[in-house]
């Protein structure tokens, strides 16, 4: 053993300790390995195409700028907070005040990161929706949080018919019994990612009340809000009681296809908001200044350009397409209402028996054995959700994989092409 793993002094802490390998690593690493080559990359949620020419050009113009190439204001800058307010305030029914009821931060990631770290005391519980986004967990540990999860329950018949995300459903029932008086904060995700699901208005109200009666603050994740294909109410325009417990996360990556700008915000009651602003200053100080600019553009110029309808037109058609070889299959799928990913049940999909995995996918639920067998044998990669579940309830998608189609037609031709391989083992 090493001289530093035995001094306790270079002992990593506990919120970094685990070297488990995580989903990202194993499908990546399994898609260099793969003998079918180039790999077609289905699995992260990166889009495969540039954002539109006018964000691009904000862009480049904004890098011209002194003021831009500095650094922004801590809480943003003054031209993107008010596109935000401008865009949001009709959602919320309301003036959102840019000066103090937006911040933004580095990527909707760091925005949950910094909500988590205004709110939260150590033993503190936060109330998760099963699938979560991972970066959920290592957020809320970091900040001393305490995770209770409420599983979303697939149809009893996914494995046999194609429905929709609507049909994942909430025991409304075991989500006030999770709630405690340790109960600080709820995490919701609509469009949800990996289900796509968009929580109907009624589902939402439940869960408001619920949040109200109790005193919880909910932390709306909406970072897809711009890819629904069935009417989108978001929680915090329900009511004014339910409006000043919520936090909404947006993202421009998302909306403008740029998911490596980071730039990301929150919108809430001003005081709410101004300790997520306090977290983020001793987080990171502040954003990227010339993408805030671009994105302060993107926002400016969206609806009169006809993006934010093109862009759900064009999204809701490559979910179309790519299905398509699904239905072939005969491989049922749930029919995302919003975002960009697509679950499909491969329990019809027979492995080899004496197929040889390596120990750290077989020893994982039979969703990672899926991902590496396609992986290595279709040259397609797809992600395992079980990742984004806890242990005791991973079987509820152990037979899905997740696709992300926000890719260029043809690499969803080249996809459809590999998975058609898939026959001869049904």
């Amino acid at each position: 053993m090493s001289s530093v793993a035995t001094n306790d002094k270079l002992f990593p802490a506990k919120r970094v300790r685990s070297q488990r390998q995580d989903v990202w690593t194993i499908v990546n690493e399994g898609a260099a390995k793969s003998p079918i080559q180039p790999i077609v990359n289905m699995g992260q949620g990166f889009f495969g195409y540039n954002p539109p020419r006018f964000v691009i050009d904000a862009a480049q113009s904004a890098l011209e700028r002194v003021d831009c190439n500095q650094y922004a204001p801590t809480r943003g800058r003054p031209r993107l907070k008010k596109a935000i307010a401008d865009a949001y305030s009709p959602f919320f029914s309301r003036d959102i005040n840019p000066e103090t009821e937006v911040t933004v931060t580095t990527g909707a990631n760091e925005g949950c990161l910094c909500a988590f770290m205004a709110f939260l005391e150590p033993g503190d519980e936060v109330i998760l929706f099963e699938p979560f986004f991972d970066q959920y967990i290592s957020n809320i540990e970091m900040a001393g949080g305490v995770i209770r999860y409420v599983p979303l329950q697939p149809p009893k018949d996914g494995d046999t018919r194609t429905s929709s995300a609507a049909e994942w459903a909430i025991d409304m029932e075991a989500l006030e019994r999770t709630m405690n008086p340790k109960t600080k904060m709820i995490v919701l995700n609509t469009p949800h990612n990996p289900v796509g699901k968009v929580f109907s208005k009624s589902e939402l109200q439940v869960i408001g009340d619920l949040c109200v009666k109790h005193s919880v603050l909910i932390l709306s994740d909406e970072v897809y809000d711009r890819l629904y294909y069935v009417p989108f109410i978001r929680i915090g325009s329900l009511s004014p009681e339910i409006a000043q417990l919520t936090l909404t996360v947006g993202s421009a990556g998302k909306a403008f296809y740029a998911t490596g700008w980071r730039v990301g915000w929150l919108i809430g009651p001003e005081n709410l908001i101004k300790y997520v602003a306090a977290a983020h200053t001793r987080i990171c100080y502040s954003s990227v200044s010339p993408l805030q600019e671009a994105a302060a553009v993107g926002f400016e110029k969206a609806a009169e350009l006809g993006f934010w309808e093109e862009s759900k037109k064009e999204m809701k058609g490559k979910v179309d397409k790519f299905t398509e070889v699904f239905d072939e299959l005969g491989l049922p799928y749930t029919e995302p209402e919003g975002g960009y990913f697509v679950l499909v049940n491969m329990s019809k999909v027979k492995l080899p028996t004496n197929y040889i995995f390596p120990p750290f996918v077989a020893e994982r639920p039979r969703d990672f054995q899926l991902s590496w067998f396609l992986i290595m044998e279709l040259g397609v990669a797809a992600i395992p959700p079980t990742e984004f579940y806890t242990e005791g309830n991973a079987h509820l998608a152990q037979n899905y994989l997740r696709f992300a189609i926000c890719k260029d037609d043809d690499v969803l031709e080249k996809a459809k092409e590999r998975l058609r391989g898939l026959k001869k083992y049904m």
